[in-house]
């Protein structure tokens, strides 16, 4: 796994990264609008939740949906820039999605799993909401996200259905049309898991079909904070519980609430969690500084009672009661996570070396560029570009690979030709990268190679005709004269005589007005 840098989360409007979030409301209809938006766009130290994607359980209809874009909307702090995933309803509550139309593109939903079905036997329908940040098109900068409220503990074969649900899961995300023609994950896609499990540990079999090894781990999940345990009531996983923050419920002792992602959500590579994944979530402190994983408002202060408001460290007391109060006498807390972006590769069209001598040294300069919308996304919100060269025949260029960070400058790079041979010279060079919408950028290079003409008078062949040149040839003519040689023997005569200094004159002046 890629190590941790420094991440911007937990900031006033997510202001870098891709956040993701989800939370049960507990059977929202409407209202709570003041706590909700406090809960939400409060901010403490700098901190607020501010998502940029958001699933949500427990909705109850189309008029819940359009309230909490409303609630979204008008909050203090807020960009105003939400919309919502139409409101499928299903049996018992359902899921909503809503995202911030300025950085996420929303495609659509698929029911992979229908609740209360003689199939799945689950409470509830399992909804796929698919999705991208803003300025990518591709299957993998495209997200698929499974919005879950699972069956709940203590219920008729609650672990059977719940096992059916996860099933269903991973089988969607292999490619699997559960649910009819097109239900599948499309190939190519990201996918993240997020909601309420209802489930108590990470041996549960439920939860091992999420995230354990198949023969086929294409649909596998993965815990972004590497948590496993038996979570339920465990003082040591008290910074990730997210179950009952309400006085007189249960009080915080489950981690029901989870956001676990795909394997190339976790690689440290592209689009990415920004964490280390490799690395355990701290049992001593919320604030980890290699995770940007939080369960929201969980300060780790209130193991088995009601979430601290006076004193919470994490949000402060305000939004602390204001979550309380959104969860309506029983609920969960909201659980969220940034992405970083994925790279976008930059580089000229076409380079050009021009008309160059033949035999010699020619170069172009090429600039490769990580062009990611550090304005929208932060500079730690984008990832690093990768990228390798293969150029075309007669053409070189640096070998190896090279990484170019978001918001600097461009690399440069030299390119070279084989000059060896006249005439016009063209291909594709080929610069492999890791940005899912251009994996390899072409540039067309181009050069004319012009033959040099020989130059008879550059006696002394340094490869300009000059005055050494006729010091030179004069030393020939009378070591030939003394030595009966033919060194200076110009004109081609057999011999060496006067008519050849004749000659070498008159071709030296020749050359030197043609710029020989």
């Amino acid at each position: 796994m890629a190590a941790f840098a420094a991440f911007g989360g937990l900031t006033h409007h997510a202001a870098a990264q891709l956040r993701v979030a989800t939370w049960n409301i507990s059977n929202f209809n409407g209202g709570r609008e003041a706590d909700l938006r406090t809960a939400i766009y409060g901010v403490f130290e700098g901190r607020a939740l501010a998502p940029d994607a958001f699933a949500t359980q427990e909705f109850l209809s189309q008029a819940a949906v359009d309230a909490f874009v409303a609630i979204l909307n008008t909050a203090p702090g807020s960009p105003g820039d939400w919309a919502a995933a139409g409101f499928i309803n299903g049996p018992d509550t359902d899921s909503a999605f809503f995202y911030r139309t300025t950085k996420v593109q929303y495609i659509g939903t698929t029911i992979i799993a229908v609740g209360s079905s003689a199939i799945t036997n689950q409470p509830r329908n399992t909804y796929r909401y698919d999705f991208r940040p803003i300025g990518y098109a591709s299957s993998p900068a495209t997200l698929g996200l499974y919005s879950v409220h699972m069956k709940a503990q203590g219920g008729d074969n609650d672990a059977a259905r719940r096992l059916i649900e996860a099933q269903r899961i991973r089988d969607n995300a292999e490619g699997v049309n559960t649910n009819g023609p097109g239900s599948a994950l499309p190939a190519g896609y990201r996918f993240l898991m997020a909601g309420d499990t209802n489930i108590q540990t990470s041996a549960a079999p439920e939860y091992v079909e999420l995230v354990g090894s198949q023969p086929s781990n294409t649909g596998r999940l993965f815990d972004p904070i590497t948590s496993p345990g038996n979570w339920n009531n465990i003082f040591g996983f008290r910074f990730i519980h997210t179950q009952d923050p309400f006085p007189g419920g249960g009080g915080m002792d489950d981690r029901h609430d989870q956001i676990l992602l795909c394997a190339d959500l976790v690689d440290g590579e592209g689009m990415s969690y920004i964490g280390n994944s490799s690395i355990p979530y701290s049992t001593a402190t919320w604030n980890d500084p290699n995770q940007s994983y939080r369960a929201w408002g969980n300060d780790g202060t209130t193991f088995n009672a009601a979430l601290r408001v006076a004193g919470n460290t994490m949000v402060g007391p305000i939004i602390a009661q204001a979550i309380i109060n959104s969860c309506a006498s029983s609920g969960h807390l909201a659980v969220m996570l940034d992405l970083r972006v994925p790279p976008k590769g930059s580089a000229p069209l076409s380079i050009d070396f021009g008309s160059v001598p033949q035999g010699s040294t020619a170069a172009a300069t090429l600039e490769v560029q990580n062009a990611g919308d550090v304005a929208l996304w932060g500079a730690a919100g984008v990832a690093d570009l990768l990228y390798s060269f293969s150029p075309p025949p007669r053409f070189g260029a640096p070998g190896g690979a090279f990484i170019e960070p978001p918001g600097g400058g461009a690399a440069t790079h030299q390119l070279t030709l084989d000059t060896s041979t006249p005439g016009a010279v063209s291909g594709t060079l080929i610069i492999t990268t890791n940005d899912p919408d251009a994996p390899e950028l072409e540039i067309e290079l181009a050069a004319n190679i012009v033959a040099v003409p020989e130059c008879d008078a550059d006696w002394d062949g340094n490869g300009a005709v000059a005055s050494a040149d006729i010091t030179a040839f004069l030393s020939d003519w009378f070591d030939d004269l003394v030595g009966g040689t033919s060194l200076a023997d110009f004109n081609g005569s057999g011999q060496t005589t006067s008519a050849d200094i004749t000659a070498f004159l008159s071709s030296w002046f020749n050359e030197l007005a043609g710029g020989c």
